[in-house]
C-alpha cells in the first residue's frame, strides 16, 4: 500500500529567467555549402570555442546577405580552417560567401549580469575582435 501523504518542504522563491544572447559570430563567410550532408553548420573549432558554442548546441542562424533566418545545431570543423560549410536544408538557404549572424541564446535569471561572448570576424573567418558589449546605437 502507498501513502498518500506528501512531504512537507519549503516555498522554493520564483526565479524569473529570460532568454538573453550569450555567445556570438559575426560576419562569418560561408565557405562552402553541402545538400547531401547530414545537417546543421560546421564551424571551424576556434571560433566555436572563442562564442562559446558547444559541438550540437542549438544556434541560430541569420544570413544578412539574403536575409534567410534558421535554426539548426553546430557540428565540428576542422580548428583554424576558416571552414563554415551550411549543410543539409540550410545550403537551400545560403551561398558560397555569403555573410553571416550565428548566435546561441540562453535562459538566465533576470537579475544575473550577462557577459555575451561577442566574436567578430574577418572575410576570410580569422577572428579581428572578441568583446563583450555592443556599443548603443546612436541617431
Amino acid at each position: 500500500m502507498y501513502s498518500t501523504r506528501r512531504a512537507v518542504t519549503k516555498r522554493s522563491a520564483i526565479v524569473v529567467s529570460k532568454q538573453f544572447l550569450t555567445g556570438k559570430l559575426h560576419g562569418v563567410s560561408v565557405t562552402r555549402t553541402e545538400l547531401d550532408y547530414d545537417g546543421s553548420i560546421a564551424i571551424d573549432i576556434s571560433l566555436l570555442k572563442a562564442a562559446g558554442i558547444k559541438e550540437y548546441e542549438h544556434i541560430f542562424v541569420y544570413n544578412v546577405t539574403n536575409g534567410e533566418r534558421w535554426e539548426t545545431y553546430a557540428i565540428l570543423a576542422e580548428e583554424d580552417s576558416g571552414i563554415i560549410s551550411v549543410n543539409g536544408a540550410g545550403a537551400r538557404k545560403a551561398e558560397v560567401g555569403d555573410n553571416l549572424i550565428i548566435c546561441v541564446y540562453e535562459n538566465i535569471p533576470d537579475n544575473w549580469v550577462v557577459m555575451p561572448k561577442l566574436v567578430y570576424a574577418t572575410a576570410d573567418n580569422t577572428i579581428c575582435r572578441i568583446g563583450n558589449t555592443i556599443p548603443t546605437q546612436t541617431h
